[in-house]
This record gives C-alpha cells, structure tokens and sequence, in this order.
C-alpha cells in the first residue's frame, strides 16, 4: 500500500498512527480504576471521552495501555502542530481510520485534493465520511492524541459536525493539556461524554509506592513515599524527577525533606512543556502573580497593574495550566505549590518584578485606609512571617469582608 500524501504531496507519517507499544510489565503501574472508567464509557453509549491534565499527567500512557486491551479495533493519531490545517489534519484523521478498514473515507479524500490550505471542510466531505464510518460492521475507537496542538476553528467546527452526528459503534477518545472549543457543556448535559481530569490521573499514594519502588527500583520507606505524594500532588513527571534524582543516593529522606519545584530536572520540564509554549503575555501574568501563593482577579489586577486578571485567569484553569479552584464560585485560586514558576526566572527578574507589583498594590490600596481590625490582624501575621496568600486565607476564615482582604494583602506583599 502507498505512503498517502497531503495536498502538497508531503508524506504523511506511518508513525504518528502508531499506538504507543505496551510497557514492560514491571514498569508498568496498574491503574484498574481507570482502565474500568475508560471502559464503562464504551458500554454507556457516548460519543466522548475526554481526558484533560496538565503535561505529565501520563495521559498517552493510560490510554495507549487502555486500547490494547478493549477487545475491539482503535484507530490512533498523535497530533502536533503541523496538524493544525483542516485538510491536513483530515487527511491524518482518514488514514487513522484505514487501519481499522482500508477503504474508508476514500470519497471524502478525493474530495480533499482539491482544498485549498486552510479552506473550510465542505459538509459533503464529512457527510461522506460519516456515511463510510456509519457502513462498518465493528464497533472501534479513534483516539487524537495531543489534541491541545489545534487551535484552528476550523479543525474544531469540523470535529464539532462528526461528534454531532457520529455513528453509534464509532467511539471518540481525546487526550488534552486544555479543553477543546467543542459542545462539551452538551454532551455532558446529554450524558454523552466521559470526563479523566488531573485528579483522577494523579497516582495516588498506593500507586506511588508502586511507581518508586518497584517501576523505578528505589527502596523509599512509607513515609518517605507518602512525603514525595504529598509534594508532588500525585503528579507523575513530578514523582519520576524525583526518583532520577535519587538514583544511587544513599540519604534518600534528606532528599526527599528538600525536594520542590525548584529542583533543576522540575524546572527544566516546567520550563520547556509549560513555560516557553505560553504567549509572551502569559508569561509577564504568570511571572508577575507568582509571588501570590493564592489569588484572585482583583488581587492580580493589583500586582499586575491590569484590569483583564479574571479573564486571563479563567483562561489559565481552561488550560489546564497547574491553576485550581478554591471556591465553587471559582474567585480564589492557587497554583499547585511544587509547580510555582518563580525559580524558572533569572534573579534580577524576579526582584524587578517584585518591586513592580509592590508599587501596584501599595498605590493601589492605602494601607491607612484599612479597616482597624484587618490592620491589626494582617500586621500580626505579617510579624510572624506568614506570607501574603495565607494571610488572606486566614482572613477569610475569620470572616472578613472580601474587599477587606485584597486591602489587607495590598499590606503584607512588599
């Protein structure tokens, strides 16, 4: 069979339709819960599973151990961004499907020849398609891996028309690092979608302990095993650079004592899988609030001197940028404290930025114009070396005003 080619007449790669080959047995982690959640959704009926974290959350991992053992035919491709043009991205799509039966889609890939680069799908093309994926006789799985790297609306719509009107036996999986702009809030009011966040990937400490002492062959106590859990949050890529860092260290629980997100293996990873694939304004947010260990909009209007800090916010939590919610209201927010971003930036950085959002919250906020009792007490706080997110956190669970407290932190960050 020919290498298929896109409009161009650019191979496309045999490569990216390969699903990931299974582990060893040893370094593998069994995650029967998951495996047991991702397989309910085959026999519920939905269209969607969507499974959506934070880089190194083993998300192609579970899914590639996940389809080789369903039981019935996947169709697997891993998307980067080269992928992000509508025809392109199809022509991709049609010969993921081909390894599942080798004549589908061909109508609508005649019909693909003749797009221009960036040209909207033509219903037709999809209607025929459908209509090929609609005349198989096998239930199957098609899995877009790294579905983050679309950002063309057209792409989107597109796939928005095949989960539309997608045949019954035709399962659609995702793996993200942030929600696509799809009809998500529908079919989870349909009850057509399966969710795996970030809190269902993170290992718990059982899985911990498997991972550490036996994938990775250290002898961690459990309480050493139980600290690591605790640091990292159950974050993989976390709980691998540590145990590459420990390997053939014999104070293993010095280590793990001292062990943060400023360690050079987490920084390198932060810094080339979540930091430099930001926009330049992001990057400026996330380097200003980074001295806040909790936040909310207004706070970081203050330290930031902009008036867009809920927008930019909720845009982060979207993508799925290590940011959680303390309130169903979702005002309040904290970056998970082994992923702070502060040490990813030279020191003069960082003092310049300090000394920036200083001047922006003290400008801001007279702290002479604070009510007596939150002067009072932030100052005790502050006197005791508490730092500028939990003395708002303290505060509020005394009770004070929530107006009070963003006064009240424009006092104690300097």
């Amino acid at each position: 069979m020919d290498t298929p080619s896109d409009r161009q007449g650019v191979p496309l790669l045999k490569t990216k339709l390969y699903i990931p080959p299974v582990r060893p047995r040893e370094r593998v982690v069994p995650r029967p819960r998951l495996i047991e959640q991702l397989s309910e959704s085959l026999g519920s009926g939905h269209k969607l599973t969507l499974v959506s974290a934070p880089a190194g959350f083993g998300k192609t991992t579970l899914l590639g151990e996940w389809v080789q053992h369903i039981g019935r035919p996947a169709a697997w491709l891993s998307l980067d961004s080269g992928d992000d043009d509508v025809g392109r991205f199809w022509r991709y799509v049609i010969a993921a499907l081909q390894t599942v039966e080798g004549r589908t889609g061909e109508a609508a890939q005649a019909m693909l020849q003749g797009m221009q680069s960036q040209q909207l799908v033509p219903s037709a093309l999809l209607a025929a398609l459908i209509n090929d994926i609609a005349s198989l006789s096998t239930p199957f799985v098609l899995v877009l891996d790294d579905y983050h790297a679309i950002v063309e609306l057209a792409v989107h719509e597109s796939v928005g028309f095949l989960l539309e009107h997608q045949p019954p036996h035709m399962h659609l999986v995702m793996a993200t690092r942030e929600d696509p702009p799809l009809p998500l809030s529908r079919l989870r009011a349909r009850g057509q979608m399966t969710e795996l966040r970030a809190s269902d990937l993170r290992f718990t400490q059982a899985e911990a302990a498997h991972f550490l002492n036996r994938a990775m062959k250290l002898d961690l106590s459990p309480e050493d095993v139980a600290a690591l859990e605790n640091r990292t949050e159950g974050w993989i890529v976390g709980l691998q650079m540590a145990a590459l860092s420990m390997r053939g260290r014999k104070d293993a629980s010095e280590f793990v004592r001292t062990f943060s997100g400023s360690h050079r293996f987490i920084l390198d990873y932060l810094v080339e899988e979540v930091l430099d694939r930001q926009p330049a304004a992001v990057q400026d947010f996330l380097l200003k609030t980074s001295i806040l260990e909790q936040m909310t909009g207004s706070l970081c209007d203050y330290v930031t001197g902009g008036r867009d800090s809920q927008a930019v916010l909720t845009q982060l939590e979207q993508a799925n940028l290590f940011l959680v919610p303390l309130d169903d209201a979702r005002r309040w927010r904290f970056m998970r404290h082994l992923l702070s971003l502060r040490e990813a930036f030279p020191a003069e950085t960082w003092e310049r930025v300090t000394r920036h959002a200083s001047f922006h919250l003290h400008t801001a906020s007279p702290w002479r114009a604070l009510d007596v009792r939150v002067r009072q007490r932030c100052a005790a706080l502050r006197a005791r070396g508490v730092g500028p997110g939990d003395v708002v956190a303290l505060c509020a669970r005394e009770g004070l005003a929530a107006a009070e407290l963003l006064h009240a932190a424009a006092g104690v960050v300097h």
